[in-house]
Parts: structure tokens; sequence; C-alpha cells
């Protein structure tokens, strides 16, 4: 039996089921489910919220104490600014604020992943860096797309789909005035990274290399070499903290989370 000649007329008629496997196989890369969920929340914001009223930023990559950091959304008003991570997930979601990881299940599967509530803490920390405005004015929002469902109850800053509009907006109370949302956006605009195939790839690169807290780092505020340093007295006696090497002429201070 030809068994050579078999496969190869089997393959001859039915050739195009493998560029349908491969295209779905690329389709459903955590790199595309990622770009389509940002894509899908980019939308969403520019059709229900007022370009006058809100700054938006999306992609937005900044300096941080170990590399980069990247942004999915950023939104600037009046009423605060508002950070927003994007996950692109289906099936059960469990998980509370405190818990370093989260848990998706599919079917009889499990698989973990990084609470997004601390993966949005790094970046609420470059912003405040960078813009230099009160912690508690920049808001934190996780919002969920791709028919997940939480099995566990989540903070109201933790949503999924349209809801996270519903959230943004029910920040009423003016903390800043017009001409501090134009002086912050203006502060974004040049000090976020070119929006580049070079800047994703070091990025990349950056995220490769945090296992090491050791390993040198610049200071995002004014470029000098960051330090570890550790408190002396007091109530966090013994803990470790990046500080930047020029104190006190530059006062940048960030914990090792």
């Amino acid at each position: 039996m030809d068994v050579t000649g078999i496969l190869l007329s089997m393959f001859k008629q039915n050739w195009w089921i493998f560029p349908i496997l491969l295209l779905l196989s690329f389709l459903t890369s955590p790199l595309i489910k990622g770009y389509c969920g940002e894509l899908f929340v980019k939308l969403l914001i520019r059709v229900t919220l007022d370009n006058k009223i809100w700054q938006r930023f999306h992609n937005v990559t900044l300096s941080s104490l170990d590399g980069t950091t990247q942004i999915d959304h950023v939104l600037i008003s009046r009423y605060g600014v508002f950070v927003i991570e994007t996950k692109n997930m289906r099936g059960w979601i469990f998980g509370n604020a405190g818990q370093a990881t989260w848990t998706q299940k599919i079917y009889r599967r499990s698989y973990k992943f990084q609470n997004p509530l601390r993966q949005n803490f790094k970046h609420l920390k470059a912003l405040e860096l960078l813009l230099g405005i009160p912690f508690e004015q920049i808001h934190s929002v996780i919002v969920f797309v791709g028919g997940s469902t939480f099995k566990t109850p989540m903070p109201a800053n933790v949503t999924f789909g349209g809801r996270v509009i519903e959230y943004i907006c029910s920040f009423s109370e003016v903390v800043f005035t017009e001409a501090q949302v134009q002086e912050m956006s203006q502060k974004l605009e040049q000090g976020k990274h070119l929006a580049s195939f070079a800047t994703h790839q070091g990025h990349v690169e950056n995220l490769h290399k945090r296992g090491d807290i050791t390993a040198s780092r610049l200071c995002p505020k004014c470029g000098s070499l960051v330090v570890i340093r550790t408190v002396k007295s007091g109530e966090k006696a013994g803990k470790q903290f990046w500080g930047c090497s020029t104190y006190p002429k530059c006062r940048l201070v960030q914990d090792f989370s």
C-alpha cells in the first residue's frame, strides 16, 4: 500500500483546512485577544464619553523604576484620572482584592493569572509620579470583556463590558479645574513613549528583567540611579524600598510592589 500517495491525495483534497487552523490559532493567541479587548473598550469610550469632558489616551507606555509600564487606557477629567486595565477572558473568574493571583475556570480546567488590581497599581504609581497629583485622585478600573462571569464578589471598580462606563460616570464630584485637566493632559502627552514596535519590544524585554530587584534602575523623575534603601526607624523599620540616589535633591520613593 502506497501510504505516501494516500497522504498526498488527502492533503490535496483538504489543503484549505490548514490555513484555517493557522488563522484560528492566530486569532485566539493572547496577543490578539488582548488587542481585541483593548479595541472594544477604546471604541466604547469614544462612543459614550464626551471628548470635551474626557481627555482620552490609549496604549500608553511610561517610564518606571524597573523599565517601563504599559497602560491600556487613561481618562483625564475634572472628576479625576481613571486608569483602565482590560482583560479579554471567558469562563468563570474567581478572586478578591487581597489575592496575588486570580483564577479563570473553563469547564474543568483552571488557570492562574495576576490580580489585575495589583497589576494596575504600578500604572497608578507611574501616573502619580508623572502628573504630580494626589494618589487618591487616580482611580483604578478593571474591565473584563469576552463573556467571562464573576463567581466571587468583586470590588465596585472591577466590572465587565459596558458597565465600566456606568462606574466611571458615577464620579460626579469636581476635583480638578479645566486648566489642571489640560496641564495633566499635556504632561502625559509629553511623558509617554512614542507608540511604536520598538517601544513595545523594549517593554517586553523589561518584563523579562523584572524578577531581579537588584538590577540597575534609573529614576523616571530625574534620570539618576535608583538604589535600594532601608527604613531605619519607626513602625516600618527594616522595610526596603527604592529611592533616588540623589536624595534629598530628588525625593522619589517607591515600594517593591
